[in-house]
C-alpha cells in the first residue's frame, strides 16, 4: 500500500489575514493529493473550527474519498500568562508557539478551555497560555513542538541545548507518547539551523519526529495572495512585479527577515514532502500515526440541551411555575376563558413542556419582568414569538394572537428540529441594564456576546488590493463604481462574467469585463481581489446577540475577548444555536424610548398617564388616528414615515390595525407589486373572486391578496390537509426556493400522499383535489404560493410592529408637541433629523422658540403651546455642562443679566467659546442686548468678572486668565460697545453654524408652500445612504421607492457651486442644494454643463430636475438634467459667507496664541468664517467666530507671521 502523509499544521482564513487557505476549497485539494485527513491550527483561536468540521462533513457526504477533519490550534505560550508587562528593551513581549490537536472529546473540551483562558486571562498582544494551565488541561490532546517560534527551536537557536533538553523533558512528562517534535523546512536559514538538533534531541530523548509544512495557502501560486493579506494587515506595499521568492533557494536557506520570504508554505503532496526530507521519511509516516490517534470529531459539535435552568420559587418545578404564570395571565388578559382560548393554551403548554422549553420561557419571562419592574420599556413583541398565547399571557409579548390569527407553529413546531427564538426589543438607552441583570443572575462565565466577522466584500477587496499594489485610487474607484451598489450574493466573478448565479443567470458588466481583459494592472488587481474576497478581516460583536448557558460557556465553545474586555463566543450566531446554546437578541429600539419619554412629558404637562396596554387602548380603534394616517400625515410615525408609505396610506385609507399590519408587510421588495391590488380590493370587495371557500376564510382580512407566511401555511393545512408542522415546512421550502423538494410537494399538495417531517415521521396528506378543488386550480394556486412565499412576511412580527406604529401615531395625533420633543431629545446630535422635525412642527403651526438661558432645559421642552430649543442643541457643548447651567439656575434663581450669568458661569468653569456659541444661538436674547453687542462685550466682561473674583478671593482664575484692565467692580459702569446688530441673514447663518439648524427662522420660509408641493426633499435622497451593506438582505427602498436612477424633482437654494474639469479637460459642476429639511449634493455632467452653467450659481432659488445617483460607495446625490430659476425669488435669502480666513498654528486650538486670535477677531465683527489649522497634526478646525476677515488680517499677520494667515 502506498504510504500516505497528512498536514497537521495549517492556517485557514480564520487566522485573520495570516492565512489564505480557504476552508471551502481545502478538502477537495486534500482528496486530489490522496491525503485522508487534515488539521486546522489557526493562530491562537478556534474561530473556524466548526466551519471546518461542517465543510468536511459536507464534502465527505458527497465524495467517495473521505478526509478526516482534525481540530487543533497553534496556541501562543508564555512563561507566565498573567504577566501583562513588557521587559525593558523589548518592543513587545515574546510569545512562543505550540501545536495542540484533539484526540477525543475530552481533548476538545480541554482545548476550548485553554483557548478561552488564553483570551480572558492571558491576553497581552496575543492570547497566551502557560505550562501551568496546560498541565491542568492536557488530557486528550496531542502536542507538537511547533515551528521555529516554538519554545524548543528557540532554545536551540539561542545555543542553549540544556534548556532545549529541559523543554523536551517537560512536555514528554506531560504528554508521554502524544508529544512529537515537529520539523519543517521552507528553505529558511533558521529552520535549517535547528533541524539536525531537533532530530538529534528527539532520538536522544525517545520522542518521535513529525513533519509539517506550516500551510498558509493551498497551492504554490497562492503565495502572492498570502503576501497581499499580510500587506493589508500591516499597511505595507507590494511591488506590482513582486511575484518571486526573495532569493533563490540555497543549501544554507534564506534569512527570515521578511514575512514568507519563500513560496513553500502551501499544501504539499507526499512526494513534495519526501523531496524536502528524503532521509527522514519516518517523520512523514508519523503523521498517519497521529491521524489514527484522533477520533471522529462529530461528537464535539453535537447538539446538546445547554439552555439555562430557571429556579422557580417555593420548590416548584419549572412546569408547575410556568403553568401557574399561564393561568394567572389568562385570567388577567381575558375576561372569559373560552374553549378556544383554553384549547390553545393547553396545546401550547403541552408542546413547550414536551419539547423541553419550559425553562426557556421562564428565563425570557424573568428578564422581561425585571425590565418592566424597574421602568425599562419593552416592545410588544418581535418575530414569530408573538404567535404564542403563553407568551402573551405571561407578559413576554403584548399582542393577543387569536384575534390576529397568529400561529404558534410558526414559532415552535413539534415536527421541527430547530429551537424557538424570542427576539426582544428594549428601550435603546437602558438595554444594557437588562443584560447586566442576566449576567448577575446566571453568572459572568455563563453569559457572553457573540463574535461576528468583518469579511472582505467585493468592493473592499478590490480597494485593499489596489492600496497594496499602489494602484491609483481613481482607478479603484472607477472599477467599484461600475459594480452594483447592492451586490447581495453576487461576487467579483459574477460581474466579470466568469460565473453564473445559482439560477444560471449572467450578471456580467461588459465595461468591467473590458477593463479586466485590456488593462494588465487592473486584471491583476481583480484576480487577487477574487482570491481574498469573502475572507474574514477582523472580528466584531453581534449587535444584539447574547448567549446564556446552563454551564460555563467555555465548557462547550471557545471564547475570545476584545480590547475593551468584552467576552464573546468564537462561533457565529448560527453555530452557537446548532450546539444547543441559547442565543437571545437583546435589541435596542429607539422608538420605544421615544414613546416612553413622550408618555412622561404628557404626564408632566397634562397630569394624564397614557397606558397603551390597557384594554381600551389595546383595541387600536381611534378614528382620528386612522384619519391622520389616511391623509398621509405619517411624519415621525414608526414604519409609516417614508414617502412611498405615505402615498400608500393615502391611497389605502386604513381604518383598522389589520390594514396597518398589511401595509407594513406589503411595503417591501416583492409584495409591493400587490399594493395596487390590495387597495383596489379594499375599495371594491364585491369584485374579489375566491377559487375555493378555504381561500375566502384565509384571505378575507387581506381583501383576497396573499400577504403573510401564515396564510400560505393555513392554505396548505385547510386545502391540502397538511399538518401545521408540514405546512410550515412547505412555507420554508418556498421561501428558500428549494425547487427539487417543492416539485415533489406540488404533487402531494394537489393529489395527496405522505409527508416526512424533520423528525423522520410520516404524515398523510389528502390533497387539494380530495378537498374539492380542481386539479388545474390547485396547480395554479401552488404556483402562486411559490411566487409569493419567497418574500411573504411573518404576520406575528408585522402585528407587533404595527402596534408600535399605532402608539407613535396616537401620540402624534393627540400629543404632537410632547411626542416630537421626545423624538428630538433622542436624536439631539442628528442635525438632519432635528432640522426635519423642527420644520415639520412649524408646518403644523407649532411655534419653535430659540434657546433661552432662563427658560431652556438641557434638551428640547414643551413650553405652553410652543416647543423650546434646549441648550444642548448648540454644537460642541456637552450635555453635562448645560446641565450644570440649568442646575445653577434652579438653585440660584434666574440669571438677571449677562454679567451675572458670566459671574456664575465662572464658578462652573464655562469657557469663552461656549459663551460665544450661546450668544450666536440667541440664548441671551432675553437680556435685551443685541447679539453683535454681546459678542463684542463678552471678552471685556469676562476680564471684569475675573478681576472681581481675583480681588475677592486673592486666588487664581481659570480660563478668564487675561490681563487685569483695571475695570471697576460689577457691570454698573460698563460701557457697552456700539456696534451694528447682525442682519437677519447673518443671525440665521450664525445659528446654523453653532446649532447645525436655523433656530429663529429659515431663509426659505417664505417659500415653504412652494417647497411643500415638491414630490421629494433632500431627506428623501439622503435616506438612501447606507440602506444596505453588500451582504445585507434586500429591503424596500424607502422614500417612495427611490433607487439609483430614479427621476426626481426638488426645490431649494443653491448654497454652493463649483466648476471642475475632467481628465480630458471637459467642464462639469458640483454643488449643494438646501431645502427646508437639509441639503443634497448635485452633479452637473459635462454634456449638460454648457446649458446650465449660467443658472448653476450660489444663492439662486431653483427647481432641480434629475436622477438619483446612489450606486457604489458614494453618498446619494442627484445628476442634474435641468435647473429652473425662481425668477421672483429675492437674493437676500443667501446665508453663504463671503470669505474664509485660516490661521496656521501648531497645536491648533490649544496653542497659547488662540486667545489673542479670538480677541483680534472679536474686534472686527463681520460675516466671514475663521478657521484654525494645526500643521503638525494636519487637522482643520472651523470656529464659531464671525469676523471681517479683510480688516482683521493685518493684526493676525503681525501676531502669527505672513505665511501663517491665509485669506480665501
Amino acid at each position: 500500500m502506498e504510504k500516505q502523509f497528512v498536514h497537521l499544521h495549517l492556517h485557514t482564513e480564520y487566522s485573520l489575514l495570516d492565512g489564505a487557505t480557504k476552508i471551502s476549497k481545502l478538502f477537495a485539494r486534500c482528496a486530489e493529493l490522496g491525503q485522508p485527513a487534515v488539521a486546522i491550527t489557526d493562530h491562537g483561536n478556534m474561530y473556524g473550527a466548526m466551519s471546518f468540521f461542517k465543510e468536511a462533513s459536507a464534502f465527505n457526504k458527497k465524495s467517495d474519498f473521505k478526509v478526516k477533519p482534525i481540530i487543533g490550534c497553534e496556541v501562543y505560550t508564555a512563561p507566565d500568562m498573567h504577566v501583562h508587562t513588557t521587559p525593558p528593551g523589548q518592543r513587545k513581549p515574546k510569545a512562543n508557539h505550540l501545536i495542540l490537536l484533539c484526540k477525543n472529546e475530552t481533548g476538545y473540551h480541554n482545548l476550548i478551555k485553554l483557548v478561552s483562558l488564553g483570551f480572558t486571562e492571558g491576553l497581552y498582544y496575543k492570547p497566551r497560555i502557560d505550562f501551568d494551565l496546560l498541565s491542568r488541561h492536557s488530557e486528550g490532546l496531542i502536542c507538537l513542538s511547533a515551528c521555529v517560534a516554538g519554545e524548543l527551536p528557540q532554545a536551540i537557536l539561542a545555543g542553549d541545548m540544556d534548556e532545549a533538553g529541559r523543554v523536551v523533558d517537560k512536555f514528554k512528562a506531560l504528554f508521554g507518547d502524544d508529544y512529537y517534535i515537529e520539523i519543517q523546512d521552507h528553505n529558511l536559514r533558521s529552520q535549517k539551523t535547528v533541524l539536525p538538533y531537533l532530530v538529534s534531541i528527539a532520538r536522544e530523548k525517545g520522542v518521535k519526529i513529525v513533519a509539517t509544512n506550516d500551510v498558509h495557502y493551498l497551492r504554490k501560486q497562492d503565495a502572492r495572495t498570502q503576501k497581499v493579506l499580510q500587506c493589508i494587515a500591516f499597511g505595507d506595499k507590494l511591488s506590482m512585479n513582486d511575484d518571486s521568492d526573495t532569493v533563490a533557494e540555497s543549501a544554507e536557506g534564506v534569512d527570515d527577515d521578511s514575512y514568507f520570504p519563500t513560496k513553500e508554505f502551501y499544501l504539499k503532496s507526499r512526494e513534495e514532502m519526501e523531496a524536502v526530507f528524503p532521509t527522514l521519511t519516518e517523520a512523514l509516516d508519523n503523521t498517519m500515526e497521529i491521524v489514527e490517534k484522533c477520533g471522529d470529531c462529530k461528537s464535539f459539535f453535537a447538539r446538546k440541551m445547554l439552555y439555562p435552568v430557571y429556579t422557580p420559587p417555593g420548590g416548584m418545578t419549572s412546569d408547575e411555575y410556568l403553568r401557574q404564570l399561564l393561568e394567572e395571565g389568562l385570567k388577567k388578559k381575558y375576561r372569559e376563558i373560552t374553549p378556544e382560548i383554553r384549547a390553545r393554551a393547553d396545546y401550547e403548554f403541552g408542546v413547550v413542556s414536551g419539547m423541553g422549553f419550559t425553562d426557556y420561557f421562564l428565563v425570557v419571562w424573568d428578564f422581561i419582568h425585571y425590565a418592566e419592574s424597574i421602568g425599562i420599556p419593552v416592545g410588544p413583541g418581535r418575530g414569530s414569538g408573538a404567535g404564542s398565547i403563553i407568551a402573551y399571557a405571561i407578559g413576554i409579548t403584548k399582542i393577543e394572537p387569536l384575534g390576529f390569527d397568529l400561529f404558534f407553529e410558526r414559532f415552535l413546531n413539534p415536527e421541527r428540529v430547530s429551537n424557538p427564538d424570542f427576539d426582544i426589543d428594549f428601550c435603546v438607552e437602558r438595554r444594557g441594564e437588562v443584560i447586566d441583570y442576566v449576567r448577575r443572575k446566571y453568572g459572568d462565565d455563563h453569559v457572553s456576546q457573540i463574535c461576528t466577522f468583518g469579511t472582505m466584500a467585493a468592493k473592499a477587496a478590490i480597494k485593499d488590493v489596489g492600496r497594496v499594489l499602489d494602484v491609483p485610487f481613481a482607478d479603484m474607484n472607477r472599477i467599484t463604481k461600475l459594480m452594483p451598489k447592492m451586490m447581495g450574493k453576487l461576487t467579483i466573478e459574477h460581474v466579470l462574467g466568469k460565473k453564473l448565479d445559482k439560477d444560471g443567470v449572467s450578471h456580467e458588466i461588459s465595461e468591467l469585463r473590458e477593463i479586466y481583459e485590456t488593462d494588465p494592472v487592473l486584471h491583476q488587481v481583480l484576480d487577487l481581489a477574487i482570491e481574498i474576497e469573502g475572507m474574514p478581516r477582523q472580528t466584531g460583536l453581534h449587535a444584539a446577540g447574547v448567549i446564556i448557558c446552563r454551564d460555563p460557556i467555555s465548557d462547550h465553545a471557545p471564547l475570545s475577548m476584545n480590547g475593551q474586555g468584552i467576552v464573546a463566543c468564537q462561533y457565529n450566531m448560527i453555530q452557537v444555536e446548532e450546539l444547543g446554546l441559547l442565543k437571545m437578541d437583546f435589541l435596542g429600539l429607539m422608538n420605544l424610548t421615544d414613546i416612553k419619554k413622550a408618555i412622561d412629558i404628557v404626564e408632566q404637562t397634562t397630569g394624564k398617564r397614557i397606558d397603551f396596554y390597557s384594554p381600551e387602548m389595546m383595541k387600536c380603534d381611534d378614528p382620528e388616528v386612522y384619519k391622520m394616517i389616511g391623509e398621509g400625515d405619517t411624519h415621525i410615525v414608526f414604519q409609516l414615515e417614508s414617502g412611498g408609505m405615505k402615498n400608500f396610506m393615502k391611497d389605502l385609507k386604513p381604518d383598522c390595525i389589520e390594514d396597518i399590519i398589511a401595509g407594513i408587510s406589503l411595503y417591501r421588495p416583492g409584495p409591493m407589486q400587490y399594493i395596487k391590488t390590495y387597495v383596489y380590493n379594499k375599495k371594491h370587495p364585491d369584485e374579489i373572486v375566491y377559487k375555493h371557500p378555504a381561500l375566502r376564510n384565509n384571505l378575507a382580512n387581506t381583501y383576497g391578496v396573499m400577504v403573510y407566511q401564515e396564510q400560505v401555511m393555513n392554505i396548505c393545512r385547510e386545502l391540502a390537509g397538511y399538518s401545521m408542522g408540514g405546512a410550515d415546512a412547505i412555507r420554508r421550502m418556498m421561501s428558500k426556493k428549494k425547487h427539487d423538494a417543492l416539485a415533489a410537494q406540488r404533487e402531494i399538495f394537489i393529489h395527496g400522499g405522505t409527508f416526512t417531517n424533520e423528525r423522520g415521521e410520516t404524515v398523510p396528506v389528502p390533497g387539494a383535489v380530495a378537498n374539492g378543488m380542481s386539479e388545474q386550480d390547485a396547480d395554479q394556486l401552488f404556483s402562486e404560493m411559490m411566487d409569493f412565499a419567497s418574500y411573504a412576511f411573518n404576520k406575528s412580527h408585522a402585528a407587533a410592529y404595527a402596534y408600535v406604529a399605532y402608539q407613535t401615531a396616537y401620540l402624534k395625533c393627540h400629543h404632537l408637541k410632547e411626542f416630537v420633543v421626545a423624538v428630538l431629545n433622542n436624536r439631539i446630535t442628528k442635525i438632519e433629523e432635528i432640522a426635519n422635525y423642527l420644520t415639520y412642527l412649524k408646518q403644523k403651526g407649532v411655534r419653535v422658540l430659540p434657546p433661552d438661558i432662563n427658560k431652556s432645559v438641557v434638551g428640547f421642552s414643551v413650553e405652553g403651546d410652543c416647543v423650546r430649543v434646549g441648550l444642548a442643541a448648540v454644537k460642541g457643548i456637552g450635555e453635562g455642562i448645560m446641565q450644570q447651567l440649568v442646575d445653577e439656575r434652579a438653585s440660584g434663581g434666574e440669571y438677571k443679566d449677562f454679567y451675572e450669568f458670566l459671574s456664575r458661569a465662572y464658578e462652573l468653569k464655562i469657557n469663552s467659546r461656549i459663551i460665544d456659541g450661546l450668544i450666536y444661538a440667541g440664548a441671551f436674547d432675553c437680556f435685551g442686548k443685541p447679539r453683535a453687542v454681546l459678542i463684542q462685550a463678552a471678552p471685556l466682561l469676562i476680564d471684569r468678572v475675573a478681576a472681581d473674583k481675583k480681588a475677592r478671593s486673592g486666588g487664581q482664575y481659570y480660563m478668564f486668565d487675561m490681563p487685569d484692565l483695571g475695570a471697576g467692580s460689577g457691570a454698573d459702569d460698563f460701557v457697552w460697545p456700539e456696534v451694528k446688530e447682525f442682519s437677519p441673514r447673518e443671525k440665521l447663518r450664525h445659528e446654523k453654524d453653532v446649532a447645525g439648524v436655523y433656530l429663529t427662522g429659515h431663509p426659505l420660509e417664505a417659500y415653504a408652500d412652494r417647497l411643500s408641493r415638491m414630490e421629494y426633499t433632500s431627506a428623501d435622497i439622503n435616506a438612501l445612504a447606507g440602506e444596505q451593506s453588500e451582504e445585507g438582505e434586500e429591503t424596500a427602498h424607502e422614500e417612495g421607492g427611490l433607487t439609483d436612477g430614479s427621476p426626481v424633482k426638488l426645490g431649494g437654494m443653491l448654497i454652493s457651486t463649483e466648476k471642475k474639469f475632467t481628465k480630458a479637460g471637459r467642464e462639469f459642476g458640483l454643488g449643494q442644494l438646501e431645502d427646508l429639511v437639509g441639503t443634497v449634493s448635485l452633479m452637473v455632467s459635462p454634456s449638460v454643463w454648457p446649458k446650465l452653467r449660467n443658472v448653476f450659481q450660489s444663492d439662486k432659488l431653483v427647481t432641480v430636475t434629475g436622477r438619483v445617483a446612489a450606486s457604489g460607495d458614494r453618498e446619494p446625490s442627484v445628476w442634474v438634467s435641468a435647473i429652473d430659476e425662481w425668477k421672483e425669488a429675492a437674493a437676500e435669502t443667501s446665508v453663504v459667507p463671503d470669505k474664509k480666513i485660516c490661521c496656521y498654528i501648531p497645536g491648533g486650538e490649544d496653542n497659547p496664541n488662540m486667545d489673542e486670535i479670538l480677541d483680534i477677531s472679536s474686534a472686527y465683527p463681520g460675516g466671514d468664517e475663521l478657521y484654525i489649522k494645526d500643521p503638525d497634526a494636519g487637522r482643520l478646525y472651523k470656529t464659531a467666530v464671525r469676523l471681517n476677515a479683510t480688516a482683521a488680517r493685518a493684526e493676525l499677520v503681525m501676531l502669527l507671521g505672513e505665511g501663517n494667515v491665509k485669506l480665501a
